[in-house]
């Protein structure tokens, strides 16, 4: 793989900080087909067990509860302990949970739904300090010109997660049985997590792989190495999430802006992650096999839009564009294509469902830059905690709009509502980028 999108000096003599990224969006992969199990099995899952519309959106919301609660600890963790081993032992857990969620099928009904809902609690938890480590890694190895690139990569694996694995799981489920989908699920992440303690490293400084060119490359182009600056240059780092900190983050108008376009991004990645397949099971009428193939398709174009917004910010920030222009542009444009899932309420074909949902996967990959935006702007001295703050607000929208959706259905017996409800949440995001947030910089703490 090959993006060096800088080259003041021509050559790096190695390329570790490839092989850092491929690791980050194979865990990233998984740590998303994960949360998608009980989408692609719900439909057989919840008639099985006798779950309403409105339960499975408490159900899909479980994980919310606890990724967001989880954020702030999770990111002070990874300040104070590393990526590494944080991250380690995060896979090794949520995995451990998900392997376990295919059990619930031998307690009664009632019981189950309770269980099911605790162990997508512990899974969400457990997958908490996730993100924020992917976008401190990010920071840390790669330098300022090829950070929409990395940050894009990674983040687009939420797409790619969906077409490696929803056809495997539809199969799986079809061929059988829903509760295989957790057993498999959950085993490969045991051996990721392992493969994952032997690969990775923190910091440029700490691979033994790294050459001296590839890390002057890095550390000239604004990588962000403040925890390892730290250990070196005597400065401590902080000890623990410090309100101040908190108020800081809270109230620079900038930040708040991008955490309030986040909230309205992952609006759109929690229906696909969850009511997506239902919705072509129970609106359309396909069976869930064919679901888990269909789905596969805007998830394609997700990830084409997911790389190509990354490339373009990053082409538009050599160009000599302002970073504020070129994380902009691909971010509305992806947003406003991601509107065009509206239009399927007023179509029939199938095919043109799957079309219209592909653009708007597309634009939704496109506009994705968050988390680039976030290695971007986040002070030096708090990049776990400042990635989580973000990352909370993204994933209050993992509670809300599984259980918004949940009713919405219930009480209307479509997901024609659902589908303006969300497509409004793309509206949002570009009037909070273009109204809100300014020019987009890195925040200096205040003493």
């Amino acid at each position: 793989m090959q993006i060096s999108l800088s080259a003041a000096s021509g050559a790096t003599s190695s390329r570790a900080r490839f092989g850092i990224l491929a690791m980050l969006f194979v865990v990233t992969v998984l740590n998303y087909a994960d949360r998608a199990t009980v989408g692609v099995a719900g439909p057989v899952l919840s008639k099985e067990l006798g779950i309403s519309s409105v339960q499975m959106g408490y159900i899909f919301s479980a994980f919310s509860w606890a990724y967001v609660a989880g954020q702030l600890p999770g990111g002070w963790l990874l300040d104070r302990f590393g990526a590494k081993k944080v991250y380690a032992w995060s896979i090794l857990l949520w995995s451990v949970f998900t392997m376990l969620q295919g059990a619930v099928h031998f307690f009664d009904a009632a019981t189950a739904i309770v269980v099911l809902f605790a162990l997508r609690f512990m899974v969400g938890l457990a997958e908490s300090p996730s993100f924020p480590a992917n976008g401190r890694m990010v920071a840390a190895w790669f330098p300022v010109a090829e950070r929409g690139t990395a940050s894009a990569i990674f983040n687009s694996a939420q797409y790619f997660a969906t077409v490696l694995f929803a056809p495997i799981m539809a199969w799986i489920v079809s061929s059988l049985g829903w509760q295989d989908v957790f057993y498999f699920m959950g085993a490969l992440g045991v051996v990721l997590s392992l493969v994952w303690l032997k690969t990775m490293h923190n910091s440029p400084l700490e691979h033994p792989g790294v050459s001296a060119a590839e890390r002057q490359h890095i550390e000239a182009g604004g990588a962000l190495l403040s925890a390892q600056e730290a250990k070196a240059g005597g400065a401590r780092a902080p000890a623990g999430p410090k309100l101040a900190y908190l108020k800081q983050l809270l109230g620079n108008r900038m930040l708040l802006g991008v955490y309030i376009a986040q909230y309205c991004v992952n609006t759109l990645t929690y229906f696909f992650l969850t009511w997506f397949p239902v919705y072509l099971v129970k609106e359309r009428g396909m069976t869930v096999l064919n679901a888990g193939i269909v789905a596969a398709v805007p998830a394609i174009c997700g990830f084409a839009g997911g790389v190509l917004g990354g490339v373009v910010s990053d082409w538009l920030l050599r160009r000599g564009h302002s970073l504020t222009v070129a994380r902009k542009v691909p971010i509305v444009i992806g947003m406003l294509l991601s509107t065009s899932m509206i239009a399927c309420n007023y179509v029939e074909l199938h095919w043109l469902v799957v079309a219209i949902m592909a653009l708007a996967f597309f634009g939704k990959g496109l506009g994705a830059l968050g988390w680039a935006v976030v290695s971007d702007t986040s002070p030096k001295e708090i990049a776990g905690l400042s990635g989580a703050m973000f990352n909370t607000f993204g994933n209050i929208a993992g509670i809300t709009t599984p259980i918004v959706i949940g009713y919405i259905v219930q009480e209307t017996h479509s997901f024609n509502g659902a589908l303006v409800f969300v497509g409004a949440h793309a509206v949002i995001a570009v009037v909070s980028y273009l109204l809100v947030v300014g020019e987009i910089k890195r925040v200096q703490l205040k003493a």
